[in-house]
């Protein structure tokens, strides 16, 4: 990695001057952002965090980087030092710059950044990851898509770092709605539209007997029919299944135009037998409290004075199914199934942030059951959109959004001016439209809810998915015209323009992007390095003409873009878009 070589160059010279080993020091040597007021340094090194004194006074700390960077000189890579605000700042020789970074792109490919040596003292795990996990019969919310998009990014991350990664879908595919489900189908159902659009008619049937349901009697049928499936009723259960089985199939479809795949589909429905073991195991660690009406509660408070508590079992003696947020007998064996199958070293949820109570819940009860690696379950949780709402209305089905960001996506196009013929318009539309709404909802902070906008998402100038793809293809269309071959030998000396300096000074820090977000999981760093990524390209190839320059002048200029559009396109592929080649 380009960046790791200059940084072991000034870490070893730092070393001998302030007596630490070269490996302390590199963490705290940090590839400069690129600015507006350009020429800055390369790299810098904070002074508080070499003498990890970073209560004393700003003036002590600017005086210290004035004595270090006197001490210090310059030599084949460092080509200028000088002191900042409590910072050594480090300029490296412009042509090695130019060199080493693009070499090192062309020669990493898709593994750039990965293969820095920030990530060699983080082990390689074993991840189970699970997302998305919808409701059968209920809507497919937005909140799934967050889900979804989320646990996507998170996996592609980790796999790409090296680590091993499980992708689990928990459905919500078990409970009394099936009660319900089941004598609604028996009503209403029709066989024809189960298979050809399971979710659409599972739903509208749920939502004709939920009307019903206020009538005693559909309430019986309900009750008796959840009772035969508990009791494993042949055809009941038969059923049952058929609603699951087609409800996955078309997930899978859907899932498959996201670019989602998962390892596992498993559900409530698995752990029905599990979480009466689980029931006893509590009652057994003497963890299991009744309460006067019978219901099954776990203390969870310090005091032990019931402060805080958990219910584990409804008072008729059935695990809780109600809802997803109280059912955590079912959760707690599906942890448990999970670490005797996959002994995984992190377990990630990713749900909305209204379930972070049941979560914290969940990994408290584990810890008093003895499970130590509950200290290892992450709960990342997300805010909630609002807004969204697709010509037909509310949006129900996560295919009507999928539908409506493609067809004004296809709009859009044919209405732009600068749109080729496109060999295939309505993939493109579909992987341009999946950009726009992965990088609206990725650019904050997961925790924050925001509101969505069509408009603002498709916008195809300013911080957007779509701006992103249109500088891919614009990159690519650039490489194509002169040729495509793999440039191997750059003259470096044609590439000190600020506007080429300010490209590789970015590419420099790609490493330190990856590593931030591999430690917070929070993608916007990388989305927000590739918008300025695609900024910045974009100026460069106004100014750097790449067409009617002397040969050697537009090798250097084409090599220079190439690695750009590789960049890019391996920042895009982790955050879950497919880049396209036109546009």
């Amino acid at each position: 990695m380009a960046a790791c070589s200059f940084r072991r160059s000034i870490a070893s010279q730092l070393s001998k001057i302030l007596d630490l080993p070269p490996e302390s020091l590199i963490q705290s040597i940090s590839a400069v952002p690129v600015s507006k007021k350009r020429h800055v340094a390369d790299f810098q090194l904070s002074i508080s965090s070499v003498t990890g004194d970073s209560a004393s006074n700003h003036l002590a700390q600017d005086l210290q980087a004035q004595k270090l960077a006197e001490k210090l000189k310059c030599d084949a890579v460092v080509s200028g030092i000088s002191a900042g605000p409590g910072t050594v700042n480090f300029t490296i020789n412009r042509e090695l710059l130019a060199k080493t970074v693009l070499q090192q792109v062309l020669k990493d490919g898709s593994e750039y950044g990965v293969k820095s040596e920030l990530f060699s003292a983080v082990p390689r795990q074993k991840a189970v990851i699970e997302f998305s996990s919808p409701n059968i019969a209920k809507k497919f919310h937005i909140g799934h898509l967050r889900s979804t998009i989320i646990g996507n990014f998170i996996a592609n991350l980790k796999i790409a770092l090296g680590h091993e990664v499980t992708r689990i879908n928990y459905l919500g595919d078990w409970g009394m709605q099936f009660g319900l489900l089941g004598v609604g189908f028996q009503c209403f159902g029709n066989k024809e539209k189960l298979e050809s659009s399971p979710l659409q008619h599972l739903f509208e049937v749920y939502v004709q007997i939920n009307k019903a349901a206020k009538d005693e009697n559909t309430k019986k049928l309900a009750k008796d029919f959840f009772r035969k499936l508990e009791e494993r009723d042949e055809q009941t259960l038969s059923l049952w299944k058929q609603f699951r089985d087609f409800s996955i199939k078309e997930y899978i479809r859907i899932y498959k135009r996201l670019g989602v795949h998962f390892d596992e589909y498993s559900g409530e429905s698995f752990y029905q037998e599990k979480s009466q073991e689980v029931l006893k195991m509590l009652e057994d660690k003497g963890l299991l409290q009744k309460t006067t009406e019978g219901t099954g509660i776990v203390d969870l408070s310090e005091e032990k004075d019931l402060s805080s508590f958990s219910t584990v079992m409804r008072s008729d003696g059935t695990s809780l199914y109600i809802t997803r947020q109280v059912s955590p007998s079912v959760d707690l064996a599906a942890a448990i199934d999970r670490m005797n199958k996959h002994s995984w070293d992190t377990m990630i949820y990713v749900t909305d942030k209204s379930q972070s109570n049941h979560f914290q819940h969940l990994f408290q009860i584990l810890k008093l059951m003895g499970y130590d690696w509950a200290e290892r379950c992450q709960h990342v949780s997300f805010g909630l959109v609002q807004g969204m709402k697709t010509r037909r209305g509310e949006v129900i089905f996560l295919e009507d959004v999928l539908n409506e960001v493609r067809s004004r996506m296809l709009q859009n196009m044919a209405s732009a001016k600068t749109t080729k013929e496109i060999e295939d318009p309505i993939e493109t539309a579909e992987k341009v439209g999946l950009a726009a709404l992965i990088i609206q909802d990725f650019r904050g902070l997961l925790s924050s809810d925001y509101q969505f906008s069509w408009d603002r998402a498709l916008q195809s100038r300013g911080d957007t998915g779509v701006f992103l793809q249109y500088t891919h293809a614009r990159l690519h269309s650039l490489e194509q015209m002169h040729g495509n071959e793999q440039v191997t030998e750059v003259n470096a000396a044609c590439l000190q323009e600020p506007d080429a300096i300010s490209v590789l000074q970015h590419l420099l820090r790609y490493d330190e992007v990856l590593y931030r977000s591999s430690q917070d999981l929070q993608p916007k760093h990388i989305v927000s390095y590739l918008l300025t990524l695609s900024h910045l390209a974009a100026v460069a190839h106004k100014t750097l003409p790449v067409k009617g320059s002397a040969p050697e002048l537009a090798q250097a200029r084409l090599c220079l873009f190439q690695a750009a559009r590789l960049v890019l396109a391996n920042g895009m592929k982790l955050l879950g878009i497919t880049p396209v080649t036109q546009m």
